[in-house]
């Protein structure tokens, strides 16, 4: 009886630790967002909340799992944690960074259900095979527009290189139109209804 304790006290300390461990996204800034001289960028948390709200409404409109879509992109940049939030213009210079390794490191201390959820979704993720998956690479880029026009309407003019990247790299029909949308609309426009 006292290793099922045992045991049950340190599963329970794992998914602690974990959870202080994810905590970190919420200091962790978007650092590609400097190159458009934002001061004080969004987190890496906000991002991944609109990410994975933007995921499970385009899965719900493709015809795909809303809340598995929504799961894969609550863990898309989890490993940042580790690693930072790398720019794009980083990225030709870093080599290895493999975030199905970053994941199972972090999860290794996990209770064999939890760290297999997370490692199952991260894996679908980076994968790309899954329309739920394509739905969260899709809100993925979708909320670096959303954001875009934010930061323009506060003032950013030199957003447009990220507004045309992300669009050019959307592949489901809803986001494209979302997309189109975005970029059509105030971001205050929801006040008005």
């Amino acid at each position: 009886m006292a290793d099922d304790a045992s045991t049950d006290d340190q599963q329970a300390t794992g998914l602690v630790q974990f959870a202080y461990e994810m905590g970190v996204l919420k200091r962790v800034r978007r650092a590609g967002w400097w190159h458009a001289v934002v001061r004080d960028p969004e987190s890496v948390a906000e991002h991944s909340l609109r990410v994975s709200q933007l995921a499970a409404l385009i899965a719900a409109e493709e015809g795909a799992d809303p809340a598995r879509a929504a799961l894969l992109a609550i863990w898309h940049d989890s490993q940042e944690t580790r690693t930072g939030d790398l720019p794009h213009t980083a990225r030709p210079y870093i080599t290895g960074l493999d975030p199905q390794a970053i994941t199972a490191d972090q999860t290794a201390c996990l209770p064999d259900r939890a760290g297999n959820s997370v490692r199952e979704a991260v894996a679908e993720y980076e994968t790309n095979e899954t329309l739920e998956a394509h739905c969260a690479h899709d809100a993925d880029k979708l909320e670096c527009i959303l954001q875009a026009v934010e930061y323009r309407a506060a003032g950013h003019q030199q957003v447009q290189g990220w507004i045309d990247s992300s669009r050019k790299n959307l592949t489901t029909g809803t986001a494209k139109r979302m997309a189109d949308a975005a970029v059509e609309t105030s971001a205050l426009g929801w006040r008005g209804r």
